[in-house]
């Protein structure tokens, strides 16, 4: 196509590409058929990754040589210089279609990481980097978090020491999704300790097999491993990989946090209406409690979309949609605990005895792992503290 087609005309080519590409999702009403996984996190083996994250790259690599990936990136790394929002457009197309789940190292990779890249890297790291990780040949994890900062970022502890034409990194990583499968780690180190803590901080492209870089497994309480814990014990990295100005670290990392604010305004929506289908597949009436909690959750979906809309609205008009995301990620994680108050009323003792029966002990991951998002992507209190400065004026607290 040339030029910006009209949002129907674009919906309409994709749900034909999509025709032509892939399988329809079963019916609605086939209840009780398929996979019951609610899990809000993967819940997986090593191999079994592995395995999930090579089917996911053939797809995304025949989306992407076909046209359909990429959609706001100039045509020089892939693209077709459309509007932000039509990702949005498309991935509303393909939820109709059969196609392996995205792990989150996928839109870390293309929707976190690779933006990151396209704003703070130098023409030869674009050239290197953008089309790997826009086709996903190569996957990027973030080395963030560190057990001694929690919600802090900025107190990150791991040392980045200039040695030469390069840095030696020195530290620990935790709550690392897809580090067993990544090829890059986008790693937030310390580089000079006698200034404020925000003006200290580089960040680092680093290869996840290089040597002195060690990934262990965090078992979660549902057996599952999808974090991990990284070991960067005197990892050399060439300065051709640092990311970013030196001292600059920080405006790196927030542009990486605020796009990953921007993508979790969906979180949990599948889930809900999963639990929803569940209330209308009980082989009982419903309690006047329990219609009142399914109604309820019935129209926070409603409400979530619109919101989500809202952060679309907020990309058309060319604003970056910062007190709209944060509201948005502050909703989804309420709306994830509606879900598993509502399944919890419903299933009663279904839910902790494995009876073998398609849709009830399954909800118990989305119990355990759903609190995890008040957490993961900025907690609900760092949500909270943006929007009081940011939309209410009210005063930053002082620093102590």
């Amino acid at each position: 196509m040339s030029g910006v087609p009209e949002p129907e005309e674009f919906r309409a080519a994709a749900r034909r590409w999509l025709t032509g590409a892939a399988r329809p999702r079963a019916a609605d009403g086939e209840w009780g058929s398929g996979s019951d996984s609610v899990a809000v996190f993967d819940n997986w083996t090593e191999e079994q990754e592995r395995d999930h994250t090579a089917r996911v790259q053939g797809w995304e690599r025949t989306r992407y040589d076909q046209g359909w990936s990429a959609f706001n990136w100039p045509r020089e790394y892939g693209g077709r210089g459309l509007p932000a929002y039509y990702e949005q457009l498309y991935r509303a197309e393909e939820a109709a279609f059969d196609i392996p789940h995205r792990p989150e190292i996928f839109p870390v990779t293309q929707a976190l990481v690779a933006p990151a890249i396209g704003l703070w890297g130098t023409e030869e790291q674009k050239r290197r980097w953008l089309v790997p990780l826009l086709r996903t040949d190569e996957l990027a994890c973030q080395l963030f978090s560190e057990t001694e900062a929690g919600s802090d970022l900025a107190a990150v502890r791991t040392r980045a020491v200039r040695e030469g034409e390069g840095w030696v990194l020195t530290g620990h990583k935790v709550w690392t999704s897809g580090a067993r499968v990544a090829t890059w780690g986008v790693a937030v180190c310390r580089t000079d300790g006698t200034v404020r803590k925000h003006a200290g901080i580089t960040v680092f492209m680093v290869r996840m097999d290089a040597p002195g870089v060690t990934v262990r497994p965090i078992r979660q309480m549902t057996g599952g491993t999808s974090f991990n814990e990284v070991y960067l014990d005197g990892v050399r990295v060439p300065d051709t990989d640092r990311l970013g100005p030196v001292g600059e670290g920080w405006r790196v990392t927030l542009s990486v946090l605020a796009a990953e604010r921007l993508d979790s305004g969906g979180l949990g929506l599948d889930n809900a209406d999963r639990a929803l289908d569940l209330a209308g597949h009980l082989p009982r009436p419903l309690t006047g409690a329990e219609r009142q909690r399914a109604a309820d959750l019935h129209i926070r979906t409603l409400v979530q979309r619109l919101m989500g809309l809202r952060v679309t609205a907020a990309l058309v008009a060319g604003r970056e949609p910062g007190a709209e995301a944060s509201v948005g990620k502050l909703y989804a994680t309420e709306t994830m605990r509606r879900t598993s108050d509502l399944v919890s009323e419903l299933l009663g003792p279904s839910l902790v005895a494995d009876t073998g029966e398609w849709g009830t002990y399954a909800w118990t991951e989305h119990l355990l792992g759903a609190p995890g998002y008040s957490i993961a992507g900025g907690t609900d209190e760092i949500q909270r503290t943006i929007l009081a400065e940011r939309v209410l004026g009210l005063p930053k607290e002082p620093v102590r």
